[in-house]
């Protein structure tokens, strides 16, 4: 199929806003029904149930946007730098509210920012292969400037979602949509970085990584 061959920069654009408008839709949307919960609710048990949940939902929302500014947005110039410390507390942030615990062993440094950005999906795609909850492991080889990746995602059975697979290994997707533009944008900076990502079911796991081309 020839979709992704054809797919422009202001289609791409337009699909990841799609994306990142649809995680905020619906925290921003409870924050909403709190606070006309406390517009219209007199008793003192509702109104403290409307603010615990518009400051959940807040900090659902915030986690979810400061994300995705680092995975999606263009975090500074080109050829900028990117504090892998300040990508530890929006990983974990964000994982914070998902079923699955971060386990985060990748040491502080500066590194180019398409790096961090790749790593960053790497998490988003690890995430979704363990819908039910687990543990994702995050490991990083090798220097700062030239990095290799490996995530590990344990849970209940853990699994590759359709199509998946075959759109990280390069393959034209069946589809291009909001829905697969993740992995299709995770391609996208993994061939700008000069590297080739692989993922593969085993056992009780999925196991994905990212390195340079051979």
């Amino acid at each position: 199929m020839s979709e992704l061959k054809e797919l422009s920069s202001l289609d791409l654009s337009a699909l990841v806003a799609s994306r990142v408008c649809h995680d905020i839709i619906s925290p921003v949307g409870a924050i909403t029904n709190g606070l006309e919960v406390l517009d219209e609710e007199g008793s003192e048990d509702m109104r403290e149930f409307a603010m615990d949940l518009i400051r959940k939902s807040a900090r659902q929302a915030s986690a979810k946007l400061q994300f995705a500014r680092l995975a999606f947005g263009a975090a500074g110039s080109a050829g900028a730098e990117i504090d892998l410390g300040d990508a530890q507390v929006v990983a974990t942030g964000f994982m914070e509210n998902e079923k699955s615990n971060l386990d985060w062993q990748v040491t502080r440094h500066l590194m180019p920012k398409n790096y961090v950005k790749l790593l960053l999906n790497l998490i988003l795609i690890a995430n979704q292969c363990v819908p039910r909850g687990g543990e994702i492991k995050v490991t990083m080889q090798g220097e700062p400037s030239s990095p290799s990746f490996e995530l590990v995602a344990n849970g209940q059975n853990p699994r590759i979602p359709l199509g998946m697979k075959e759109t990280l290994e390069g393959q034209e997707p069946e589809r291009v949509d909001a829905h697969s533009v993740q992995p299709i944008y995770t391609v996208l900076l993994a061939r700008e970085c000069g590297m080739i990502v692989v993922i593969n079911k085993e056992e009780d796991l999925v196991r994905i990584t990212a390195a340079a081309k051979a």
